[in-house]
């Protein structure tokens, strides 16, 4: 039997907030109620040396996946009682290392209603490429008026690669907009895709039918560079391309090589291979992508969620008692 890390009984617990980088967490939960047993700290910068910024913490608390808690960094943290994760499950966090050492997690139980709000974020983008939204509004704060004609959505052809929850809704807006969508992915039948409201077709007919091709995909040893360079040569000159799932899934060398050549008409990116985003990435400079920094979960309901959970996570720790989802000791 693993014998867990017990909460310090001699002084107050040392907990860490990692990656606040907009400073929020503090204002969206009662962390004050931790104060009589707790000292809270909230990092606002990702972390450059894992190991020694979080020597010194009992417990951590996760915004999703922004910083891997990987096998190698629990080991190197003898110190580390407990984890307090956001969502139901975080594929970069070591869950069996934690159980072996018995660090407890604890998980959050979703997003509220903010559930829907990166597929929300997925659509600004493709409005904002449809209509050159960006450019149109830096045209108007330097005095200049209608400078580019851009393109509606209804009649157009969306093609979801990923028909799960957040796919699905993808085409009932899509539907919403009249316009035609087609459906791919790996295991998706057709009685799935029909229910959704979407016809499947195989992954190359998707990609050279549709003007707008939107990721709702979850990242896998299956899924990653699932659209690859001969991928992106199948698809129209003039398409879009949305990504608000996981940067891997696209090759993104091959994707920065079709903008920059104007073998695809423009990307809409909110999501990269490595997180923040080098200042100096090649995508920054193309005009024919338009970048958000992983907002697509990133509204006020989600976090509201996230961090109240936490707060009861931690009180429920603090006072030796499991979590809203369980836990592993």
């Amino acid at each position: 039997m693993i014998k867990p890390r017990h909460v310090p009984l001699d002084r107050k617990a040392k907990i860490a907030v990692l990656d606040d980088y907009m400073g929020v967490a503090h204002q969206l939960a009662d962390w004050d109620k931790l104060r009589q047993r707790a000292e809270v700290t909230f990092l606002t910068q990702p972390l450059s040396d894992p190991v020694s910024e979080l020597a010194q913490y009992d417990a951590i608390c996760l915004l999703r996946e922004r910083t891997a808690i990987t096998s190698e960094l629990l080991h190197a943290l003898p110190g580390l009682r407990a984890i307090i994760a956001t969502g139901r499950h975080n594929r970069t966090l070591a869950y069996e290392t934690a159980a072996e050492l018995g660090i407890t997690v604890l998980s959050t139980t979703g997003s509220g209603n903010g559930q829907y709000a990166t597929v929300e974020l997925a659509w600004g983008l493709i409005i904002s490429l449809m209509r050159q939204i960006p450019e149109e509004a830096a045209a108007m704060k330097s005095g200049g008026w209608q400078t580019r004609l851009g393109n509606s959505l209804y009649g157009k052809t969306i093609g979801i690669i990923g028909l799960g929850r957040l796919g699905s809704r993808m085409a009932h807006v899509a539907k919403a907009f009249g316009m035609n969508v087609l459906a791919w992915s790996p295991n998706l039948t057709s009685a799935r895709a029909e229910t959704a409201g979407a016809v499947l077709v195989p992954r190359n007919t998707l990609l050279s039918q549709s003007d707008v091709v939107t990721l709702q995909l979850v990242l896998g040893e299956t899924t990653r560079g699932i659209l690859d360079a001969n991928a992106l040569e199948i698809m129209k000159p003039d398409a879009i391309l949305i990504n608000t799932s996981r940067g891997p899934l696209i090759d993104q060398t091959a994707l920065i090589a079709a903008l920059k050549e104007g073998r695809l008409r423009a990307a809409g990116i909110d999501v990269f291979d490595h997180e923040p985003l080098s200042a100096s990435h090649p995508l920054r400079e193309l005009d024919n992508a338009l970048l958000t920094p992983h907002l697509g979960y990133s509204v006020r309901e989600t976090f509201e969620s996230f961090y109240q959970e936490t707060v009861k996570n931690l009180e429920n720790w603090l006072n030796g008692k499991p979590g809203l989802s369980g836990g592993a000791t």
